[in-house]
């Protein structure tokens, strides 16, 4: 097979490296790609947003599956406009991508649908919400700009000013853009996080092993929020109870009620729940791979990947038994100094070689760029390090351990990934 992968994170680095490892998988094209995902796709420079040059390539070089891994182009319809000129892709169509796209339409489906979430309401008047802020809300609260954000358009405000502030910054200033024409307000949930990445068929939904992010930029979960910095593989607060819970009342629900919705999802469902002490809730849905979930999950999967996607496309998930390894993975983000606000790139990565050949050990390329013949940084969230391990504490001291083989000017990472793992 010929296969398309659409984007240029580290989501998509991982996605290649395990779609190469596929015996169906003839030849890969990956646009618009990056230096790292060069090793096993050809990049094209055809940027994601770019749906009509996408298909005419996809139909010049007969490409027989297109995986996109970026939430942009799925909100935006890819899906539909492939499938009008009979091209296969694996996701979800637009009026399916809006799971994501819209956060108001997500938590007014959970509501009609009885699927456990946080209380909200939605405003798209700045001055409602103010009101609303002022006479009816207990704080903390969070405030969520209902357009696609890049992860980062999330305020928890512990007071009335700091909410001010937030309605002012996505409603008014539109520091989001027209992410923040509407807004929801939602009650403050405490409890542990947990990722929860699924394959869809439409009808069918196939649960991947549970992870957790840390999205704010600095140690001890301080700083500012990020597209994460890290991640590790099993949850170990995804208990058993947890997960025939959320098989229940969360993980069928949501897809049945697409499907009653005439939105029918096939793709990927990322389940971002909180672990309250009223049960498990819904923070958010994702509607593509989590990045960087996907490069904790995808190497401790033992599936042909590409036989998933197919099934998916196909509507016979049914079929297919998910494995995954017994052990455990955890990934830390190396990022520029300075990220998410301001940061220099364009500085020499060295040390890549380093993983050549190491069994367990992965670099996953977030913003890479070949210039002059080296790799240099060419993003906020450089590079992903990766590590397996028996258990999450060996996984954590491998991937702590894989950190220092890297080095490049400005090279700034978080020292207490999967630090939770030694409250379990």
């Amino acid at each position: 097979m010929k296969i398309l992968i659409i984007g240029s994170g580290g989501r998509e680095h991982a996605l290649a490296w395990k779609i190469a490892q596929s015996p169906k998988a003839e030849k890969i094209y990956c646009a618009p790609g990056n230096a790292g995902i060069a090793e096993f796709a050809q990049c094209v420079d055809i940027k994601a947003m770019e749906f009509d040059k996408l298909a005419a390539f996809a139909r010049e070089k007969q490409i027989d599956l297109t995986v996109v891994g970026m939430d942009d182009p799925l909100v935006g319809g890819i899906v539909d406009v492939f499938e009008a000129q009979g091209l296969r892709i694996f996701g979800p169509r637009k009026n399916a991508a809006i799971l994501e796209g819209s956060k108001a339409f997500s938590k007014d489906l959970m509501k009609k649908y009885n699927i456990p979430t946080a209380g909200y309401e939605n405003f798209d008047d700045a001055q409602a919400a103010l009101t609303y802020l002022e006479e009816k809300a207990e704080f903390p609260i969070v405030l969520k700009a209902d357009g696609l954000a890049l992860g980062k358009g999330v305020l928890i405000c512990q007071t009335l000013e700091e909410a001010r502030e937030g309605v002012k910054s996505i409603m008014e200033d539109k520091q989001f853009g027209s992410a923040g024409n509407r807004m929801v307000i939602e009650e403050f949930m405490t409890g542990r996080e947990v990722s929860v990445l699924s394959f869809v068929d439409g009808k069918t939904i196939k649960t991947m092993t549970s992870a957790q992010d840390h999205k704010r930029a600095g140690d001890g979960d301080t700083g500012l929020n990020t597209g994460g910095m890290g991640t590790f593989s099993p949850s170990p607060f995804y208990t058993k109870e947890v997960e025939a819970f959320c098989e229940k009342y969360i993980f069928q629900a949501t897809v049945d009620a697409m499907a009653k919705e005439g939105r029918e999802f096939k793709g990927i469902i990322f389940f971002g729940l909180m672990l309250t002490a009223k049960g498990p809730k819904v923070l958010e849905y994702n509607a593509r791979f989590g990045d960087p979930e996907t490069q904790v999950v995808l190497p401790r999967m033992k599936n042909d990947i590409v036989e998933v996607f197919e099934a998916c496309v196909d509507g016979t998930l049914d079929q297919i038994d998910l494995d995954f390894e017994d052990n455990a993975a955890v990934c830390v983000v190396l990022a520029s100094d300075g990220y998410p606000v301001k940061y220099e790139k364009g500085f020499e990565i060295k040390g890549l070689d380093r993983f050549k050949e190491k069994d367990g050990y992965y670099v996953f390329h977030a913003g890479s760029a070949w210039k002059d013949g080296t790799i240099v940084t060419n993003g906020g969230r450089v590079l992903g390090v990766t590590a397996t391990g028996r258990d999450l504490k060996s996984a954590r001291a491998n991937a702590y351990e894989a950190v220092q083989w890297i080095d490049f000017q400005n090279k700034y990472y978080r020292h207490d990934i999967g630090k939770a793992i030694d409250e379990a």
